[in-house]
């Protein structure tokens, strides 16, 4: 029996207008950074932040950025079988499902759908599920993951704990992965949590723990925060290389390659120096990935974004080897590989 492969058809972006500078980043934080040092110590030259149009909620964000995937790829919307929307949980109206907006609005009528969570490791851990969709029920043929990401609007930049948090930022990203692609193959994914971190981090008052009131909502607001910042960091300092490499290293063993064959790391936004020790810690050059600078951190985007701007850079082509590395608060870590071409 011919063994199952899935592939990526293609990638679809979509981004706000509207910026935030390194020198604005700086003034919100009422001089505890400077515009100098926002650039050089947390690499953000700018970042992309919503505007008050309809078209920039996060729903929307991940629909558009569905229209561009189909516009890139020409798949027709109704060859959809399953749409995993990794959009946030922070969207245009609570307790809509996000998955059936974008089914909706893109005309994907023969899919069905369905939110998944696992913060900025959304999207390696829902190309795994895809996957394993794809290859366990012959009715899958076709999945788009999509989703939109704004929590940028909760952060608070005169909290000193949240310097970490201050490259959130907004937009929208979507591929799409089909059974027997025969190219663009994901082959091998890992994912590891550590749940004595879930509650370290998140928004404070929303829930049903803290409900907003009359009293609290201007801070409920801006009330995205680090709840246990000794722990966290602690922990983080303790576990988050290991448990990095440990991600790298086994969904290269399912791919049957090694670290050697990288050729391409679509991480997430970091720190610089955590940027540039993870490229050298795998052997790459700098031009081997592409730092979001000017992008920011996108939540769960960051990985289609990085793999959109490597296409159209050229620095993934026929046979490149990518690695996808993300890392969420929760806490979880993820790696996968992906055979371009």
């Amino acid at each position: 029996m011919k063994k199952i492969n899935v592939g990526i058809v293609g990638t679809g972006i979509y981004l706000p207008k509207t910026r935030m500078s390194a020198k604005d980043i700086a003034d919100a934080t009422n001089g505890m950074w400077t515009a100098e040092a926002v650039e050089s110590k947390l690499g953000i030259t700018s970042k992309t932040v919503p505007s008050n149009e309809a078209c920039d909620g996060t729903q929307e964000m991940g629909a558009l950025a569905a229209l561009d995937c189909l516009k890139n790829t020409g798949v027709d919307p109704k060859e959809i079988d399953v749409i995993l929307c990794i959009g946030e949980e922070w969207k245009e109206y609570p307790l809509t499902t996000s998955a059936l907006y974008i089914q909706d609005r893109i005309g994907a009528v023969n899919a069905w759908g369905i939110d998944v969570q696992n913060r900025c490791c959304t999207c390696v851990s829902a190309m795994k599920i895809a996957k394993d969709m794809l290859i366990a029920d012959e009715n899958i043929n076709t999945v788009l993951v999509v989703g939109g990401y704004r929590n940028c609007d909760y952060v608070d930049y005169t909290d000193k704990n949240m310097s970490m948090m201050f490259n959130l930022s907004a937009g929208g990203g979507a591929l799409i992965l089909k059974k027997n692609y025969n190219k663009n193959l994901l082959l091998g994914s890992h994912i590891i949590a550590d749940g004595s971190l879930a509650r370290t981090a998140g928004v404070e008052i929303g829930g049903t723990v803290n409900p907003i009131s009359s009293e609290n909502y201007m801070e409920a607001n801006k009330s995205l925060r680090l709840l246990d910042p000794v722990k966290m960091k602690a922990r983080l300092n303790e576990v988050s290389m290991p448990n990095w490499n440990k991600c790298i290293e086994v969904s290269l063993e399912k791919a049957s390659l090694t670290k050697a064959d990288i050729d391409y790391l679509a991480i997430l936004h970091i720190k610089r120096s955590g940027h540039d020790s993870m490229v050298k810690a795998l052997g790459l050059t700098s031009d081997q990935s592409i730092y979001l600078n000017d992008y920011g951190h996108v939540g769960q985007i960051d990985q289609i974004l990085s793999l959109h701007l490597a296409l159209e850079q050229g620095k993934v082509k026929k046979d490149s080897v990518v690695c996808m590395l993300a890392a969420g608060i929760g806490y979880v870590w993820a790696a996968n590989i992906i055979k371009w071409g």
